[in-house]
């Protein structure tokens, strides 16, 4: 903490979801701090309580890049910024916060580091880029994340096929020179919550419609009549979308948006609608602290 500085995040280990994460702004808060950090597993079954720390400095933007290995190959990066409560509203491929040197950095290191290792399936590393440009790496997640449908409708590939197929000792059918085959997809996640109090919302869905249409892609369980309940994670619905210009996907992804319908339960379509109009009108624009300057 004293090299880093602060504010830190401290992280538990056996956590996830944004659980387990706490902000160290006051060095005499640090022990209260990894005490409750290490009461974030809990709801994961995982009595495990190591910790990581990273900076909080609100100007870094985050960023991720995937990986398949062997042979490794980095298959480019996407910004997931955009946050709430530490979870991800958005992200989007390629990143806006990096310029062609640190894209070819990030991936550069992303392949070095899954080699090193000697790792064999695909995964995730999970970068920092503070206000100086320079990319600081976290944490690698070695599974598959639920926002992997942004790398495959880039790439057009199927992740969770490939990793299958690598589980049952099949080649690996990337190729390290493999480019992306479409730009600029945009991932956003409707969950069960007011979209201006962020009060939960389960309950009974009496109607549902859903987007479709050219590069629009859902990833849902949800239909009209479910029942969602107050407990597990508050995840309803992914849209995924792509176009080959960045002014293209985002105005597709917001035209999707307002083809939504639901009713019976609130979700956070409105949050997300102007989060999008944001970004339309501010494209460049991609900090951590984003959603409390709409």
């Amino acid at each position: 903490m004293e090299r880093i500085g602060l504010p830190v995040i401290i992280k538990a280990t056996g956590g996830g979801g944004g659980r387990g994460m706490k902000i160290v702004e006051d060095k005499s808060r640090l022990f209260a701090q990894l005490a409750s950090a290490g009461r974030g597993p809990a709801g994961f079954n995982n009595p495990r309580s190591t910790w990581s720390a990273t900076s909080a400095d609100p100007a870094i933007s985050k960023c991720r890049s995937w990986v398949t290995a062997p042979p490794p190959f980095a298959m480019g990066e996407r910004e997931c910024s955009i946050q709430r409560r530490h979870q991800k509203l958005i992200e989007e491929a390629p990143s806006v916060a990096l310029d062609d040197a640190r894209r070819v950095e990030l991936l550069r290191t992303a392949r070095k580091a899954t080699a090193a290792i000697g790792y064999r399936t695909v995964g995730t590393l999970e970068f920092l880029l503070d206000e100086r440009k320079a990319l600081l790496l976290i944490e690698m997640n070695t599974r598959i994340q639920v926002e992997h449908t942004v790398t495959e409708a880039v790439f057009g590939v199927d992740l969770v096929k490939e990793q299958m197929k690598l589980a049952a000792g099949d080649p690996l059918r990337l190729h390290p020179d493999m480019r992306p085959a479409r730009s600029t997809p945009s991932r956003f996640a409707s969950t069960r919550e007011d979209p201006f109090t962020f009060a939960p919302s389960p309950g009974l869905i009496t109607a549902l419609n859903l987007p479709g249409g050219p590069g629009v892609r859902v990833d849902t369980t949800i239909y009209a009549h479910y029942r969602v309940p107050p407990t597990y994670d508050s995840l309803l619905a992914k849209l995924i979308v792509h176009g080959g210009e960045p002014h293209v996907a985002l105005a597709r992804l917001r035209r999707a948006l307002g083809e939504v319908v639901g009713g019976g339960i609130k979700t956070n379509v409105e949050l997300h609608k102007r989060v999008i109009d944001t970004r339309i009108s501010s494209p460049g624009d991609s900090i951590p602290h984003f959603l409390e300057r709409l």
